[in-house]
């Protein structure tokens, strides 16, 4: 009997030994992030593939270039760049446009360029550098850009140009994607000073106390997508609700990024539509 007992007792430490060695596996579809999302931002899907093709490699486009390319200072004890094209005549009128993951290219200049021409050379158009002069044409790149920016740092990217503008600037903004976020992150951050806020496709801030601080309504243009999804929209629309802001919305049937023209997957109508809801916005917050 004791014999009987010491071998079980032997099977037992046995058939332990061999799961506590042997490593955990995996489901092949589970995605593994290299570490947490940026405050639940678009980070999170940087590596699930269906979020990846949903962008593919950019077109090349070629223009000239309107405005120019800058330096200021931030409080971390660096400087930030961006582009900036600067309204006609001196103007507290200023808009903050923020890139897509694939960062500060030259699809992003231009469209700074096309802002600050149909606003009639009134607002000074600044287009901030988040990946601090990072940029990549790569899907799987422009993920790891993503994931790898520091919150604090694109804080003081922000608040950089926000000094920059000045103490009576007005300011409004307008982002894609990543930049989409932090455009409404910028609205946050920019206080008093904060006249608008565009989000293309751009992953909510669901911080209802902050949101209460905002000082200015929302634009949401979105896509037909599961990540921004119907839910998240509608999930932000009763945050800005409660916390007694207005958001007005419209979800468009196209795929994320439809409104970039060196998207491949670019939907011309959808991104039409949505430009003139984005541009008849901002000419009524800088009554234009």
């Amino acid at each position: 009997m004791n014999k009987l007992w010491l071998s079980l007792n032997l099977l037992v430490v046995s058939i332990m030994g061999y799961f506590a060695a042997k490593p955990i596996e995996q489901p092949e579809n589970q995605i593994t992030v290299c570490h947490a999302p940026v405050s639940g931002d678009m980070a999170q899907f940087a590596n699930d593939p269906n979020f990846i093709a949903l962008h593919p490699t950019p077109l090349a486009i070629k223009f000239v270039a309107e405005g120019e390319s800058i330096t200021y200072p931030t409080a971390d004890g660096n400087t930030a760049s961006a582009y900036i094209v600067k309204a006609k005549k001196k103007s507290d009128k200023w808009l903050f446009v923020y890139q897509e993951w694939w960062g500060l290219n030259d699809h992003i200049k231009h469209q700074a360029d096309v802002f600050y021409n149909d606003l009639g050379g009134e607002v000074n158009v600044i287009a901030l550098d988040m990946y601090d002069g990072k940029s990549t044409t790569n899907p799987q790149e422009a993920g790891k850009l993503m994931q790898g920016v520091v919150e604090s740092r694109l804080e003081n990217i922000v608040k950089g140009a926000i000094t920059l503008a000045g103490p009576k600037a007005e300011i409004a903004n307008v982002g894609w994607c990543f930049g989409g976020s932090w455009s409404l992150k910028s609205a946050l951050l920019g206080g008093k000073q904060t006249i608008g806020s565009v989000m293309y496709y751009g992953m909510p801030v669901k911080d209802v106390e902050k949101l209460k601080t905002l000082n200015s309504d929302v634009l949401g243009l979105f896509a037909t997508e599961q990540y921004i999804s119907q839910q998240v929209i509608e999930d932000f629309a009763a945050n800005m609700k409660t916390a007694n802001k207005k958001l007005t919305y419209k979800v468009f049937n196209a795929v994320h990024g439809f409104s970039n023209p060196s998207n491949p997957k670019y939907d011309e109508a959808a991104s039409k539509e949505a430009y003139g809801m984005a541009i008849g916005y901002l000419k009524e917050k800088y009554k234009l």
